[in-house]
């Protein structure tokens, strides 16, 4: 009867136990099993994501073939071309992540879109200084592009000899169902300032930021030398541009059409000093202008 009774108790408490342990894991796992509600807001959430990163791709695509078409236009039509490379980028949602928690920003994706004017990138080099006003003033004269801001490091470097040109603008993004202002960062340098740059950001890195102090004075004086090349490389292109094919120069073919001695303004003495220069010659005009020509003064 001991035995029965020992064996029956023993028997009851197992079953309890099991039966316990069996709902308390079906309960866990009731929890952590996402229900059809939290399933459709991660959803949502996946498709938010996507659209935020995919307006700044599109933004990027927009602004780039803004910039392509100058650069084409120029090669086709004009003597050259002041834009010498063009490169975008956009930051990954980890970089995103990252800087957001440096700022101190929410990570709510309006206030992330607000605060954070860097998620697109694009950077255009130059040749010459002259170049990067000239294309500044291209891009920010384009009806559907609003400017945020510029900050001319060119005018103003940087304590540490850092120059170029940042522009921040929006652009209209259309989609199948809105259309979204997105912020699009644009950085234009010249080459020498764009190799100083890329070595400057090469050394930080690779000091994590604490540079020895030698090397901070080496490289102002780098930027220095920089700006000097920048400055002799624009003289000398001003110089080639002041000549015709010749070698002749303005002054030159001014004095041969006899037009120096006239009281005009300079700026129309040197309007037709191009024309002349830009005119082709007899023989290089085509034939049957050169008939109409001889025609009228026969």
């Amino acid at each position: 009867m001991d035995h029965g009774t020992e064996h029956g108790s023993g028997t009851g408490t197992g079953t309890g136990t099991g039966t316990g342990s069996a709902t308390a894991a079906a309960a866990a796992a009731a929890q952590t099993t996402p229900s059809h509600r939290d399933l459709a807001e991660l959803r949502e959430l996946k498709t938010e994501l996507t659209r935020f990163m995919l307006a700044y791709k599109f933004a990027t695509d927009e602004m780039m073939t803004k910039i392509n078409i100058l650069k084409e236009e120029f090669a086709s039509i004009h003597d050259y071309s002041p834009i010498e490379h063009v490169a975008s980028r956009l930051k990954s949602p980890e970089g995103i992540l990252k800087k957001a928690v440096r700022k101190g920003c929410p990570l709510v994706l309006d206030d992330i879109r607000a605060q954070i004017q860097d998620i697109a990138g694009i950077r255009i080099t130059c040749s010459f200084i002259s170049d990067t006003y000239r294309i500044l003033d291209m891009l920010t004269s384009q009806l559907d592009v609003t400017v945020l801001e510029v900050k001319d490091y060119i005018a103003a470097p940087k304590p540490n000899g850092y120059k170029s040109l940042h522009l921040i603008v929006d652009i209209p993004v259309f989609m199948s169902d809105r259309v979204d202002e997105v912020t699009v960062e644009i950085q234009i340098r010249t080459v020498a300032m764009d190799f100083w740059a890329s070595l400057e950001h090469k050394i930080y890195y690779k000091y994590r930021g604490a540079v020895p102090i030698d090397l901070v004075a080496d490289l102002k004086q780098a930027a220095d030398v920089a700006n000097r090349l920048d400055l002799k490389m624009e003289g000398l292109h001003d110089q080639v541009l002041a000549m015709d094919p010749d070698g002749r120069s303005e002054t030159d073919l001014l004095e041969i059409a006899g037009l120096s001695q006239l009281a005009l303004p300079e700026g129309l003495l040197a309007a037709i000093s191009r024309t002349r220069a830009a005119a082709p010659s007899g023989a290089d005009r085509p034939e049957a202008e050169q008939d109409d020509e001889d025609e009228a003064a026969g």
